[in-house]
C-alpha cells in the first residue's frame, strides 16, 4: 500500500442555517480545501461524501455545483461516523493506487431534522430526549453506571463540558463560542440526569472536506508541511464479553502507525455527551478507568495539558451535523500538525488520533502524523 498525505482541508462554521441547502455547505467546504491544497476541482479524481438524512446522492449534488467532471462519486451513510468513513474510503483510494488525488466531503442538515424544527439548544435537546431509548437517555444511564462503579462526582462530567466550550471559544468555525464556568454548566437545564444541557452536543448544519494524495503530489505542491495518514482502523459492535469497539479499533490503529497512547500529542473524539470523554480516555489506553477523572481534574486533557482532547471544542461546542463531523476532526488535527491552529495550537504536535462513533455499532480511529 502507498503512503497517504492530507494536502488540503476546509470547513464551514457549523450552526443552524434554515434557508441554506446542504449542498452549499459542501461546496463551500470543498472550495476551501481546494484553495488550501492549491488545486482546482478538475484535479480531483475520486470523491467520497458522508451525509445523513439529506436525501439521495448528496455527493453528486455537491459535485454538480462544482462542475460535471465525470469523476466517480461514492455516497456514504454511517451515522455520526459518515464523514470519518468517507475519509477512510478516500484514504484507501490513494493507498490502493486507484488514483493519486481524492477528496472526502461531509455535509449535514440537522438543524431541522435532528432538532425538532430548529429552535434554541434547550428546545433541540428536549426534542431529542423523547422517543424509545433516545441517545441522551442512553448516555445518562452510562454516566450513572460510571458513577456507581468508580465513585465519580458528576461535576467531573460538567468540567469536561467547561473544557470543550473553552476550546470552542478559540475556534472561529465552532457552532458555540461562549466560555462557561462550572457553575454555568451545572445551572443549565437537566436534560437527563446527571447530564445538563451544556454537556450535550447541539444539532446543526455544516460542511467539511479533506483532500488526500500521494506523497509525490504533496511534495510537488509544497504548500504545507506533510501530514501523513499512518492508520485507518474500523471496528463494529461485538458481544458484551469482547472489548469495546474503541479498544479494538485503537489497538489496530496503534499497530498500523507503530505508536502507542504515550506517543499521542492530541486526541479528537466523539463527545456527544460529556460522559463519553471519560469512557474513551480509558478505552484508548490513555489511562485506567479509575484514573480518568484525574485527567479532567488536573487539566491534563485541556489545552496546555499533557494530552489535549477535542481542541476545536468537540461535538459539544464545535457542533455535530453528523455528516461532516469526522472531517472536522481531520481539519483540526491537520491544522495542529502543520502548526496553523492559532490560539489553539499545541506546541510541537507530531501525532494526533481521531476517534468517531456511529449509532448502530460503528467506530473509526485514524492517526495522523507530521
Amino acid at each position: 500500500m502507498r503512503e497517504v498525505a492530507v494536502i488540503g482541508v476546509g470547513m464551514t462554521r457549523f450552526g443552524q442555517y434554515p434557508d441554506q441547502p446542504y449542498a452549499e455547505h459542501g461546496v463551500e467546504a470543498t472550495r476551501s480545501a481546494l484553495e488550501d491544497a492549491g488545486l482546482e476541482w478538475n484535479d480531483i479524481q475520486y470523491m467520497y461524501c458522508g451525509a445523513v438524512n439529506v436525501g439521495m446522492t448528496p455527493g453528486n449534488r455537491v459535485a454538480a455545483e462544482l462542475g460535471a467532471t465525470g469523476i466517480p462519486v461514492v455516497n456514504v451513510e454511517n451515522a455520526s461516523a459518515s464523514g470519518s468513513t468517507a475519509f477512510r474510503e478516500a484514504y484507501f483510494a490513494i493507498a490502493d493506487e486507484r488514483c493519486d488525488i481524492a477528496i472526502a466531503v461531509g455535509v449535514g442538515k440537522m438543524g431541522r431534522i435532528g432538532g425538532g424544527g430548529g429552535g434554541s439548544r434547550a428546545e433541540q435537546l428536549a426534542a431529542r430526549a423523547t422517543g424509545p431509548a433516545p441517545p441522551v437517555a442512553t448516555f445518562a444511564m452510562r454516566a450513572h453506571r460510571w458513577m456507581a462503579k468508580y465513585g465519580t462526582d458528576p461535576k467531573v462530567f460538567a468540567q469536561v463540558a467547561v473544557k470543550n466550550h473553552y476550546h470552542g471559544s478559540l475556534n472561529p468555525y465552532a457552532q458555540f463560542q461562549d466560555v462557561f464556568t462550572l457553575e454555568d454548566v451545572l445551572a443549565s437545564r437537566v436534560i437527563a440526569d446527571p447530564l445538563h444541557m451544556l454537556e450535550c452536543c447541539p444539532t446543526g448544519d455544516g460542511g467539511a472536506a479533506a483532500i488526500v494524495a500521494t506523497p509525490a503530489v504533496a511534495a510537488r505542491l509544497g504548500r504545507h508541511p506533510a501530514v501523513r495518514v499512518t492508520a485507518s482502523a474500523f471496528a463494529g459492535i461485538r458481544h458484551e464479553d469482547e472489548p469495546p469497539m474503541t479498544v479494538t479499533a485503537s489497538r489496530d490503529a496503534y499497530e498500523q502507525a507503530g505508536v502507542g497512547p504515550d506517543d499521542l500529542d492530541m486526541v479528537q473524539l466523539h463527545d456527544a455527551f460529556s460522559i463519553e470523554e471519560l469512557e474513551y480516555y480509558a478505552e484508548l489506553g490513555i489511562c485506567e478507568p479509575e484514573e480518568a477523572e484525574r485527567l479532567v481534574i488536573d487539566g491534563d486533557t485541556a489545552l496546555g495539558g499533557r494530552i489535549p482532547f477535542n481542541t476545536d471544542g468537540g461535538l459539544i461546542s464545535r457542533g455535530h451535523p453528523l455528516g461532516p463531523t469526522g472531517l472536522a476532526q481531520v481539519w483540526e488535527t491537520t491544522l495542529q500538525l502543520r502548526g496553523d491552529a492559532g490560539p489553539r495550537q499545541i506546541e510541537g504536535a507530531n501525532t494526533g488520533l481521531l476517534q468517531m462513533i456511529g449509532a448502530g455499532g460503528v467506530c473509526l480511529v485514524h492517526i495522523l502524523q507530521r
